[in-house]
């Protein structure tokens, strides 16, 4: 919707990117479409390009499980300017709303730059995705909207406005206006109309002609992209548009050569003459629409001023492949000038990222309190590999972060003028010498050359540096004008064209600077008149045409300007490479861009907006840029042509930066995750990109980047980058990226990628020297024992060992003897360390060697000694206190002195120390730790010292901490255990507790689509209504369980479901009648569909008991018959039910029965007979009957 250019031809309306139908009527558009609009998301394959199915449901479940008040989803919609009315995760889309005009389009400019996807990615994904960098590369989340709707909305939203610009429908109200005062328009003229008050008519502007009038509504066709309503409104002039622009059908801006198709004869020195079927060669650009263009007559030599209209530019070649607005040479530094001085910056935070205290600071062993553990895999190179990368890699120390960015802008933008042998001239005011032309000769020799020299390249930038590049010895501006004055009198007298004009020109820059606009025009003025031979020095003939039209624009000198405009516009845009030497060119170029809008000229826009940007950035005016060059993004992208895939310009970076700027962390982190770094000079790098990428993803989750969270987002951009510094052979920075991935890896909890990388920089490490290859070798180590790989560690830490007598080569060699089994040597290196530590007098160091040995200890069962050595460790580490490093480890040395006391029966201890190790979690704010130590905590007391209400309460702070975490199937698993524990209390408020934890539960279970436990929770929410004695809901919530298992074809779950739902009744103490329903209708029939006997034997058994204590003797022997028939096989239980018939035939009186079934039991060996005392009872429970059943 934003993205469109203005019409192409006349006829057509704007084809803008989701442009509604012209045919609309916009007193109808309110009732057309509802206030909210669906934005639907799909995740696809870009190899398979269709949709990943996998990654799809993981995005469905992250979406439930955050809900529409979650902190991140708000946030990320209120940057993307859109208001969330609700999710619907089933339906894989969000409903959103749009309350003004700005917020319609800043989306839909999101929408059409593709950052939409892109932050649902960096919502949706896990962190797990990240680190999957071929995933990550062929996976994309593509999201969907209704164009017309959303066109629609601000449509209406403009109309509510009741103030915008639109363009005049040719005829639709010519017959209505006969005999009244209307306003003449023209086919697609641009009007400004405003509501009076009437809905069939409205008051009308034209751009054109200044003419005000009445317009009616059916006569409207309002511009449908929000850039040109918002850039209309906000840059107005005070006259219309100039009519020296022509709207074109052609797309193309075209350089070469053009055959003159009629005779043309100058009507101005500055007018190329020619005759038809001359070659003219374009200096520059030639722009379709504009009125002229710089040519250069092949057979005559000569330059000047060409009428667009007298030449055939089909011969002409395109700049490039689509659309394309700009050179080569003007794509890389200037739009990326911002970007610069981050480069160094980006290479530092690296460093420190991947910086380790690892040879001077020892480590508990198994501990690395930012990473998590999973089983262990197998190792991914063999040291043989990584030796054969190494050696083939280059010993070579460059880094492409080693050059410091430019100190200033204008060492980007200009030459370094002090560096080249300019000439410069000093200013005499001496009285005698002003007179005596001898003096001013040299100057006026310099400025008279009749062409373009280097040195002039000052006179036209917009930093004045000619004030110190060419003259000095002035105390103030003032003198230097008296002598440039006095030097353009000289000029005059000695007829030197070229230096009368430049001095012109100088004097009315400084004019300009002075902002004396009045007498900076009339030098500019008398430069025109004098010269008559300008292509010589284009900047010059450039610089004074747009400075004086621009002056003619500011004071509103409307003939003029109008005069000068078509001449001005051609060397202001068709020039590549020009200097801006004003910085009132802004409002000039604003002016061409309005005219562009007007007349529909496409190629004039792009370009223009191109200049435009360019010239804010120069001025540092990055607040106002924003706009501009995201609508000169959007035309990049919309004007895609084919065969190519991207446009002509990739301003991403510049705009990831500006996004940063203005605090929008999830536009700028999706922005430079689609900037695509080029090998152009001057452009950011790929270094640039990862740093930029670590940066906001570390805003984005609300931490500060150091390295204990490294973002996993930033994975892929690290591994791009490190490919970068492998291509550049920069060793030092590959060792820094490995080093930095290595870490994230780690901190992730997959070793796997974490040794690999620490293997490469390792290898690195030796070729750039002794203190890199110790610290990267002994990292690697340490990864070893973290992977449970003792034996590869000693590898690598004993030849260290025997080279140097490091503590922290011991503490890690004796972590992996131990691991070995190899105790003895393990403790005798544990106690090497120790003593390195006090030589060294590091109270930490100490601290950790003793913590080591008690863990030792521990795990040969040494207990005492343990305790000993743990807690002198804690003294230790108690002095140290203050920061949260050494908190965390105090509390893991708190775990295994708690694991100790627990040991030596000693639980009050115990207790003390789980406690006080929670406690440096809280006092943290470290989620993973508190985690780690409740979880200690609940199986402390509900497994080692029972305490029902201690655990319920450290059961509560698990949910919490795992919603916290975002974690939601382990808060299911947590609450779930808490249901368990608050139904253990018994009173009816423990049982609504319980009951509350289910239904959060359930709630979980469905957003995770896990239908199973889903299914598990309905039956125990029915089971906890029964026991509250709210009947009503039983049976409710049972049949939701079992309907819930049927529906995905889990026949073994529902009939396990309804046993236990006739379970409840059965056990239960009211209506146990209702039981049967759930048995025999349920369970029983898909018992026999699941042919498992053994539980429909079991159920027949139920039912018998409980038609026996209902006194339904008839039903209680038929299901003993039918559990005796499923039992023959087993004599015993045989006889047992043949003795529960018994019994109820008894009860009903049948003697034919009881003889047969006396019979029978006769017919079993070794089965008891009939009961003495009463004749017919059973005496015996079956075994059936033996879990808490009613005796018979």
């Amino acid at each position: 919707m934003v993205a469109g250019l203005a019409e192409q031809s006349s006829p057509t309306p704007e084809a803008g990117h989701g442009s509604p139908d012209p045919s609309v009527a916009l007193l109808a558009l309110r009732d057309t479409f509802p206030p909210e609009i669906s934005l639907s998301f799909s995740v696809e394959s870009r190899s398979s390009r269709r949709r990943n199915s996998q990654l799809q449901e993981a995005a469905r479940k992250k979406l439930w499980g955050l809900g529409s008040d979650d902190r991140g989803v708000c946030a990320l919609f209120k940057e993307l300017s859109a208001r969330l009315v609700c999710m619907q995760a089933h339906e894989d889309r969000f409903l959103l709303t749009f309350k003004t005009l700005e917020e319609v389009w800043k989306f839909s400019t999101y929408l059409t730059l593709g950052y939409v996807g892109s932050c649902l990615e960096q919502l949706l994904f896990a962190q797990e995705f990240w680190l999957d960098c071929a995933l990550v590369e062929d996976t994309e989340l593509r999201v969907t909207m209704d164009e017309e709707h959303l066109a629609t909305i601000y449509m209406d939203l403009l109309l509510q406005e009741g103030n915008f610009f639109s363009r005049a429908v040719p005829g639709a109200w010519k017959s209505e206006q006969e005999g009244e005062e209307g306003l003449q328009l023209c086919r697609n003229e641009l009007i400004h109309v405003k509501s009076v008050g009437q809905d069939s008519r409205w008051e009308g502007m034209s751009l054109l002609t200044g003419q005000r009038g009445v317009v009616p509504v059916t006569a409207l066709q309002p511009i449908a992209q929000p850039f040109y309503q918002w850039f209309l409104k906000n840059y107005a002039v005070s006259f219309g548009v100039s009519q020296e622009i022509s709207g074109t059908s052609s797309q193309a801006i075209v350089k070469g050569r053009c055959i003159a198709t009629k005779d043309h004869r100058g009507a101005a020195w500055d007018e190329l003459s020619f005759s038809k079927g001359d070659p003219i060669e374009i200096i520059g650009f030639f722009i379709p629409g504009l009125p002229w263009f710089v040519g250069k007559s092949l057979s005559t030599g000569s330059i000047g001023f060409v009428p667009t209209q007298h030449v055939n530019p089909e011969a002409c070649e395109p700049l490039g492949k689509g659309f394309v607005f700009l050179s080569e040479e003007e794509k890389s530094p200037i739009l990326h000038v911002p970007c610069n001085g981050d480069e160094q910056h980006f290479v530092t935070l690296l460093g420190e990222l991947a910086h380790t205290d690892i040879t001077s600071v020892y480590r508990l062993a198994g501990f690395e309190p930012t990473a998590a553990f999973p089983q262990v895999p197998p190792v991914l190179q063999s040291w043989e590999e990584i030796n054969d990368w190494a050696t083939s890699s280059t010993s070579e120390l460059s880094s492409p972060g080693s050059e410091t960015a430019p100190a200033t802008l204008d060492d980007v933008l200009l030459d370094k003028l002090d560096d080249l042998d300019y000439p410069k001239f000093f200013i005499d005011l001496n009285a005698g010498h002003m007179d005596d032309a001898d003096v001013f000769d040299p100057m006026l020799t310099f400025l008279n050359q009749d062409s373009f020299v280097p040195s002039f390249q000052s006179f036209y930038d917009l930093s004045f540096s000619f004030l110190h590049s060419t003259f000095y010895g002035f105390s103030d501006e003032d003198e230097l004008v008296l002598y440039l004055e006095t030097s353009r009198n000289w000029a005059k007298r000695t007829h030197s064209v070229w230096a009368h004009v430049r001095l012109c020109f100088l004097l009315g820059k400084l004019c300009i600077k002075k902002v004396k606009l009045s007498q900076a025009r009339v030098y500019f003025e008398e430069a025109m008149s004098v010269l008559d031979r300008g292509f010589g020095d284009l900047p010059l003939l450039a610089a004074l045409h747009v400075s004086l039209a621009s002056i003619y624009l500011k004071q509103n000198m409307k003939h003029k300007f109008s005069s000068l405009l078509g001449k001005t516009v051609t060397l202001l845009v068709c020039l590549p490479g020009r200097s801006f030497s004003w910085e009132n060119e802004l409002e000039l170029l604003l002016y061409i861009l309005r005219e562009s809008i007007a007349v529909g000229n496409a190629p004039l826009e792009a370009r223009v907006c191109f200049l435009i940007v360019k010239l804010f950035l120069q001025l540092g005016r990055t607040e106002e840029v924003l706009p501009f060059l995201e609508h000169l993004q959007c035309l990049s992208i919309t004007w895609l042509g084919p065969g190519t895939r991207s446009g002509p310009l990739d301003a991403a970076a510049t705009l990831g930066y500006l996004y940063d700027k203005k605090c929008l962390p999830n536009i700028a982190l999706a922005s430079v995750r689609s900037f695509v770094p080029s090998s152009a000079k001057g452009t950011p790098t790929p270094i640039w990109r990862a740093g930029f990428i670590l940066q906001n993803a570390s805003k984005l989750l609300g931490k500060q980047l150091d390295r204990s969270s490294i973002p996993a987002v930033a994975c892929l951009y690290l591994k791009q980058a490190l490919q970068f510094c492998c291509d550049s052979r920069a060793v030092a920075m590959q060792r820094t990226l490995c080093a930095v991935l290595s870490r994230m890896f780690l901190q992730h909890g997959l070793l796997h990628g974490a040794v690999c990388y620490a293997a490469r920089a390792a290898a690195l490490g030796r070729l750039l020297g002794e203190e890199e290859a110790f610290e990267s070798s002994l990292s690697l180590g340490w990864l070893h024992l973290l992977q449970q790989q003792p034996g590869l560690a000693r590898a690598i830490l004993q030849g260290m060992a025997s080279k140097t007598q490091g503590g922290a080569v011991h503490n890690l060699l004796a972590m992996a003897l131990s691991g070995e089994g190899r105790i003895q040597e393990a403790a005798e290196n544990f106690l090497r360390a120790l003593h390195k530590a006090k030589e060294m007098g590091s109270r930490r160091n100490q601290a950790v060697a003793l913590a080591n040995l008690g863990q030792l200890s521990l795990s040969c069962g040494a207990t005492q000694l343990a305790e000993l050595y743990l807690l002198w460790a804690v003294r230790l580490f108690a002095e140290l206190q203050g920061h949260q490093e050494l908190d965390m480890e105090l509390a893991q040395v708190l775990l295994w002195l708690a694991q100790a006391m627990v040991d030596r029966q000693r639980m009050e201890d115990a207790k003390l120390c789980y406690e006080l190790a929670l406690g440096f979690g809280l006092k943290w704010q470290n989620l993973r730790g508190q985690l780690h130590v409740t979880e200690r905590l609940c199986h402390f007391y509900s497994r080692v010292c029972p305490n029902l209400q201690a655990c319920i309460t450290y059961h509560e702070h698990w949910a919490s901490l795992a919603q916290q975490l975002q974690d939601r199937e382990l808060e299911g698993n947590a609450r779930q255990a808490l249901s368990q524990l608050y139904q253990a209390l018994g009173t009816p408020e423990a049982l609504r507790q319980s009951l509350d934890c289910t239904k959060q539960c359930l709630r979980i279970f469905i957003d995770l689509e896990e239908a199973a436990r889903a299914a598990e929770a309905w039956l125990q929410a029915g089971k906890l209504y029964y026991l509250l004695q709210e009947d009503e809901l039983v049976e409710m919530y049972f049949q939701a369980g079992i309907q819930t298992a049927l529906k995905g074809d889990n026949f073994s779950l529902a009939m396990d479901l309804y046993e236990k739902a006739g379970d409840t009744f059965f056990n239960g103490s009211r209506s146990r009648a209702r039981a049967v329903e759930f048995y025999r209708g349920g369970a029983v029939p898909l018992a026999r569909k699941l042919k498992a006997t053994q539980t429909e034997l079991r159920l027949f058994n139920k039912l018998a008991e409980l038609q026996i204590s209902l006194q339904g003797y008839e039903k209680a022997l038929e299901f003993a018959t039918l559990a005796a028939r499923l039992s023959l096989r087993d004599e015993q239980d045989a006889s047992s039910y043949f003795l529960l018939a018994l019994a109820a035939a008894t009860e009903l009186g049948d003697q034919e029965l009881q003889a047969l079934l006396r019979a029978k039991l006769g017919a079993i060996p070794r089965a008891p007979g009939g009961p003495e005392g009463t004749p017919g009872c059973a005496t015996d429970r079956p075994r059936w009957l033996s879990e808490g059943g009613h005796v018979v």
